[in-house]
C-alpha cells in the first residue's frame, strides 16, 4: 500500500476524530496525514500478529496510547534533529516525524524486529525525514549533539541521562514522556539538570500523563 492510498477499514468518521483531537494537542493535522497515522496503526496491527511488537491491540486504545500520546510532546520539540530513544515500534518518534516534516528524526532500539518495523513504516509511509538504528543508545557517539532528545518510557531519570549522555550538549532538550509525576527520579537527578514537570492532556485517554522537561543548567 502506497502512502497516498486510502487504508480500506479507515472511515471519514475515524480520520475527522484524529484531526480533531490532534487539534486539541496544538498539532494541525491534514486529513493526509490522519490517513497515514491510521494506516502506521493498521501496519502495526498487522505485524503485531506475528512479532507482538506492542501489548496495545484494541483500535481505539491504539490511537489514544500510540498516536495521540506521542503527539502532545510535538509542542515541546526544539531544533533540526530528534533522537528517540528506545523506540520500540516506533512511538513516539513516527508520529512526530510525520507531523514534523522539517525536522531529522533519528528512532532508536536494540530490539531487530522492532526496528525493522519501523523500518518498514519508514518505507510504507513514504518518512524521509527518519533514520531507524538497531543499536543500545550508550553505544552511540553522534558527529554532534541533538537538539532534542526523546524517551517514553526509557528508564527512570537519572539513568536516563546516564545513558543518553553521548547525544546530548549544553543546549539539548530532553523529554521524558511519563505517567504520574516522578518526584523521587527528579529529586534524584544529577547536578547540571534543570527539571520542569508539565501535565499532559490526552484526549481519550483516561490516565496521568506528564513530560519532563530538562535543560542543561546555567554555569
Amino acid at each position: 500500500m502506497s502512502c497516498s492510498a486510502v487504508p480500506a477499514a479507515t472511515s471519514a468518521q475515524q480520520t475527522a476524530a484524529l484531526v480533531h483531537a490532534a487539534a486539541a494537542l496544538g498539532v494541525a493535522l491534514t486529513e493526509h496525514d490522519a490517513l497515514r497515522l491510521l494506516q502506521l496503526l493498521e501496519e502495526l496491527a498487522r505485524w503485531n500478529r506475528r512479532f507482538n511488537l506492542t501489548a496495545i491491540r484494541h483500535g481505539p486504545d491504539m490511537v489514544t496510547h500510540h498516536l495521540l500520546d506521542s503527539l502532545a510532546v510535538s509542542r515541546y520539540l526544539q531544533g533540526d534533529t530528534v533522537a528517540d530513544v528506545g523506540t520500540g515500534a516506533g512511538f513516539p518518534g513516527l508520529p512526530l516525524a510525520l507531523v514534523n516534516p522539517e525536522r531529522r528524526f533519528t528512532l532508536i532500539d536494540s530490539n531487530g524486529k522492532k526496528i525493522r518495523f519501523v523500518s518498514h513504516a519508514l518505507r510504507t509511509l513514504g518518512l524521509v525525514n527518519v533514520e531507524a538504528l538497531q543499536t543500545r543508545v550508550e553505544a552511540l557517539r553522534p558527529d554532534r549533539p541533538f537538539d532534542t532528545v526523546v524517551a517514553r518510557a526509557f528508564a527512570p531519570l537519572p539513568e536516563m541521562l546516564e545513558l543518553i549522555a553521548p547525544l546530548c550538549g549544553p543546549h539539548t532538550r530532553v523529554l521524558a514522556l511519563k505517567g504520574r509525576r516522578p518526584a523521587q527520579e527528579i529529586a534524584a537527578l544529577p547536578d547540571g539538570w534543570q527539571a520542569e514537570s508539565l501535565p499532559l492532556t490526552v484526549p481519550g485517554l483516561g490516565e496521568e500523563r506528564c513530560v519532563i522537561v530538562l535543560n542543561a543548567a546555567p554555569v
